[in-house]
């Protein structure tokens, strides 16, 4: 009994550890990378989901090389993605970046993107194809 107890303790320790990562980015490949940013964003609350998309995608191209942006995200959780999409924000800035020479700071850039969102989430029209699949029958 005491081995099946030791047994139990440590398969459930084991998984723990195995499952542990899941509010982190999988760097391992650049798959694993949007599939995991994917999932952390649906989790993620409706007012930090544009600023971690945006930095997740300003990290994207402020590292080029694959293997390098890769080494940049792995491990990081949203608010650590946040974070370093805010610092190469600041540094482009600094450098003279064009497209954020229009925003006085990283808030507003990210309350313009938000605005744009709503609005096409505004305008998006059902599809008509959707009501022939519902799946609430008259009866």
């Amino acid at each position: 009994m005491r081995i099946l107890s030791a047994l139990l303790l440590s398969v459930l320790t084991l998984s723990l550890t195995a499952c542990g990562r899941s509010e982190q980015i999988n760097g391992r490949s650049s798959s694993t990378a949007y599939r995991s940013v994917k999932m952390l964003k649906e989790r993620l609350p409706p007012e930090k989901r544009i600023e971690f998309e945006i930095s997740f995608w300003t990290i994207r191209d402020a590292y080029k090389d694959t293997a390098e942006f890769l080494s940049q995200v792995d491990g990081k959780n949203p608010d650590e993605v946040i974070e370093t999409g805010r610092e190469i924000y600041q540094q482009r800035k600094n450098q003279g970046f064009r497209e954020y020479q229009q925003y006085s700071s990283w808030e507003e850039m990210i309350d313009k993107y938000a605005r744009e969102r709503r609005e096409q989430d505004r305008h998006i029209k059902p599809d008509q194809r959707d009501k022939a699949n519902d799946v609430l029958y008259k009866l």
